[in-house]
């Protein structure tokens, strides 16, 4: 008989975050290795994934917490009148999170499921489907909490880390999921040993689980984007351009290049797509000096951005200039199976990094100019000969369903 699993999760609408594409991915895996899958998702409204039962739980519209967030909604949008923060620094969380967990424990109370193991999945920073099982104490030996990036916000590595309202709270929040999740999971090693130096728990318990590759997406379809040539010498950031994720030594590395090898423009490309933030000024600048830096500024669906990378050149992995970057961003799968080089921009100790390996070589701190004009320039010579993959398939097998299996596998023996 299958082993069963249920699947919490706060959203699986691929089109909003890069977390719900980390987690549709997981889920769909746990499918082809051949486990039950139910799942109950917050994404309030009905998505299916193939293979999978999916219930969207329905949220709790006549509770105290309900009417108390509402209030305070209007409060702030209606009257300008701001109380969130007084009341985290009282409770740690909203009403809206507490109206949001009671509304999952209800739901997976009228489930008939009886789970293996049940898995808790977030995303950003909000924790609900965790909130949700640190109630239900019947599945805490069967727990899989599975904690995508730093919590609280003051744990974050800099240049991102601060002191949220209720910050006290919060702590014994992310404490009291270290003693009773039976086993807490990470998507990188550098993120479990870094919570670990927070929460001994969990350095002694915790797993790795890795961002999955979705293989299903590898046939999307054609990307419709203006402008957009498969054909061309296309280097492609895609994501949102976070405060501290700095493009400039990109941006002039790139129009550098354009300066000394002008019969290179022709077939030479840079690409942003998602949000660009702060730096619009920045952008403007460059782009009123060459029409080759492009950046689209709009939500695109995520199945044409996943096939813009699987088309383009060259894949840019952005991290913040910082002593360490403990993250496995959610698009490092879809670099990966793209089997095209990756430009990681990241800091010297970084789960990227890492993965890679010592030894890759378009590996470079985010400030370092000279060195992003010379994989610029080693690149396009290797596209021009056809020599243009990445050739990791140690990579692949690491985010694969196979290697997922032999990670659950053992828990399972474990209970």
């Amino acid at each position: 008989m299958n082993k069963r699993i249920l699947v919490v999760v706060e959203n699986i609408d691929v089109n909003k975050s890069s977390g719900a594409k980390a987690n549709v991915a997981l889920i769909k895996n746990l499918v082809l290795c051949g486990y039950k899958v139910l799942v109950l998702h917050y994404t309030l409204k009905q998505i299916e994934i193939e293979g999978v039962e999916c219930v969207a739980i329905k949220e709790i519209r006549s509770s105290r917490n309900f009417i108390a967030s509402r209030f305070e909604r209007l409060l702030r949008y209606k009257f300008k009148i701001d109380i969130h923060e007084y009341l985290e620094k009282i409770w740690g969380f909203s009403f809206t999170l507490f109206n949001d967990r009671n509304s999952i424990i209800e739901a997976i109370k009228k489930i008939d499921f009886a789970p293996d193991l049940v898995f808790t999945l977030s995303q950003g920073g909000s924790f609900r489907p965790h909130h949700a099982l640190l109630k239900l104490s019947e599945f805490h030996n069967k727990w899989v909490a599975y904690i995508h990036d730093p919590y609280p916000r003051s744990t974050y590595p800099r240049p991102y880390d601060w002191v949220e309202p209720g910050h006290k709270r919060k702590w014994e929040f992310m404490k009291d999921i270290s003693k009773k999740a039976a086993f807490p999971a990470f998507p990188s090693k550098l993120l479990r040993n870094w919570m670990g130096s927070y929460f001994r728990e969990y350095l002694e318990k915790g797993i790795i689980i890795p961002h999955q590759i979705d293989n299903s997406l590898i046939d999307s379809k054609s990307p419709n984007v203006k402008g957009w040539d498969p054909l061309n010498f296309n280097i492609l950031h895609a994501g949102n351009l976070l405060g501290a994720r700095d493009p400039s030594k990109l941006l002039n590395a790139f129009y550098q290049y354009l300066q000394k090898h002008p019969e290179s423009t022709s077939e030479c490309c840079l690409y942003f797509v998602g949000g660009i933030n702060k730096y619009r000024t920045l952008f403007e600048k460059f782009r009123s000096k060459t029409k080759k830096i492009k950046f689209i500024d709009e939500a695109l669906p995520f199945y044409t951005v996943y096939k813009m990378q699987q088309q383009a050149s060259v894949n840019v992995i952005l991290e913040a200039k910082s002593e360490v970057s403990p993250f496995l961003p959610g698009k490092f799968p879809h670099c990966v199976a793209a089997d095209k080089p990756i430009f990681s921009l990241s800091p010297y100790y970084s789960e990227v990094k890492r993965l890679l390996g010592k030894e890759y070589p378009y590996w470079t701190e985010i400030d370092n100019e000279k060195e992003i004009f010379s994989f610029i320039q080693k690149c396009h010579s290797d596209w021009k000969k056809g020599n243009n993959q990445l050739n990791r398939p140690d990579l692949k097998e690491y985010l694969s369903e196979f290697y997922l299996k032999e990670i659950l596998d053992k828990l399972m023996l474990s209970l």
